[in-house]
């Protein structure tokens, strides 16, 4: 057992933090929070002094397997080249803070066995599969004149996506992704910076293709997650009853009331937009994709104004490929030009534990929760800075009761 003294405790959910709190800690789960001193002979006590102790961080849509920006090339390497490489990602973002991070194509479940039965120092996984995509769609990497077939034949674990058309092949592409260990699907629902031949206002599957993914996830228990930057890209996503909006730069107004009302929740990854800007070319994105990013980048902060507007839930989202992933943490700083530092936290803790379906077990400090925490030196709520970085300020980040930073001494 593990007692924290006398911490000043940002909750997810609260404008202001609790001082003089004492979180009890028991196996891999909390067992007590209380603001007054919790007495146990049991338990190891660490007087924090004040210091933050907050939630272990939930990054909402990553891409643990995309280690180059060129996702052609990286769909082209070896899997086991791949798969280590994912390790390497993987610890990075645990050290800046983020226990758990929800992986929007690309990620099998081999990977999630392996956080699961601890063999590397890792986030807790949640994984799509391959994303679902139409042919000439954002997940099909085939250039202009490449009319090869696109095949899973021999998928590499690099291959972020896989071309499904018609109600039927979706249907079952669906199937065997939920079959292969998805938590949920994505699917491409518009046009894309990354891939070759669809520009950014295209739109993605039918109508009919949708509802039939949709269903598909239902009969499942699950949702469908859908890449989408206009309006009308996102309205027939939401219309056809997909739960969560990936990116959603271009949205408007009344779409973002439409989103509200049906209760899907938005997960804006403004950070991607300027890494791929200022990187992107040097790392080997295309040019055709290069050219691209503009039409999203400057709509970002807008989209945030918009959503938060609508009473839109909006969950942190980072999207990097490659080198860009240690840019992870910007998304912060990015996201509190325009929001307050208590709603930029709660989108990484317990707006994102609701996405994942996880209230109460992630994104939280309460009784029954697992033990996923940071003890941060500085305030969050008055500095989002202090999160930011490759976790310098992160004292001590503990997954599951156990720590894996702990620089408290």
């Amino acid at each position: 057992m593990l007692l924290f003294r006398n911490a000043r405790l940002i909750d997810g959910t609260s404008k202001t933090a609790a001082p003089g709190t004492d979180v009890l800690i028991e196996g891999g789960t909390i067992r007590e929070v209380s603001g007054k001193p919790i007495k146990s002979r049991a338990a190891q006590t660490i007087d924090l002094r004040g210091k933050t102790l907050m939630p272990g961080l939930i990054d909402c849509h990553v891409h643990v397997v995309a280690t180059m920006a060129n996702l052609a090339r990286n769909a082209a390497m070896p899997t086991s080249f791949q798969a280590l490489k994912s390790v390497e990602v993987m610890s990075g973002m645990l050290m800046r803070g983020f226990t758990t991070v929800r992986d929007a194509s690309g990620a099998d479940f081999g990977l999630k066995m392996a956080v699961d039965e601890g063999l590397f120092r890792a986030p807790r996984l949640f994984i799509s599969g391959k994303s679902l995509s139409q042919t000439g769609g954002h997940g099909d990497l085939r250039g202009r004149f490449d009319d090869r077939d696109f095949c899973l034949c021999h998928a590499r674990v690099g291959l972020l996506a896989r071309v499904a058309d018609g109600v039927d092949a979706v249907r079952k592409a669906a199937r065997e992704e939920i079959k292969g260990g998805a938590d949920f699907i994505k699917i491409m629902a518009s046009g894309g910076v990354a891939s070759p031949t669809d520009p950014i206002d295209f739109l993605g599957y039918s109508r009919d293709e949708i509802e039939a993914i949709v269903e598909e996830c239902a009969n499942s228990k699950t949702y469908v997650a859908a890449h989408a930057y206009t309006a009308e890209a996102i309205a027939r996503a939401v219309e056809c009853g997909v739960r969560t909006i990936e990116h959603g730069n271009l949205v408007d107004a009344a779409t973002a009331k439409l989103m509200a009302r049906k209760g899907a929740f938005a997960v804006p990854t403004l950070v991607t937009y300027d890494a791929l800007a200022n990187e992107g070319a040097a790392l080997g994105l295309p040019p055709e994709s290069v050219a691209k990013i503009e039409n999203v980048r400057g709509a970002g902060l807008r989209s945030l104004e918009i959503f938060r507007k609508a009473g839109v839930k909006m969950a942190f989202g980072s999207d990097l490929l490659g080198e860009m992933h240690r840019h992870q943490s910007t998304e912060f700083a990015i996201r509190a030009r325009v929001l307050p530092a208590h709603e930029v936290i709660a989108s990484a803790t317990s707006v994102a534990a609701e996405l994942l379906r996880m209230e109460g077990k992630l994104g939280a400090i309460a009784p029954g929760a697992f033990a996923d925490l940071l003890v941060v030196d500085g305030d969050p709520l008055k500095d989002i800075g202090v999160l930011t970085g490759q976790g310098e300020h992160l004292l001590a980040i503990m997954k599951g009761g156990a720590f894996v930073k702990n620089a408290l001494a």
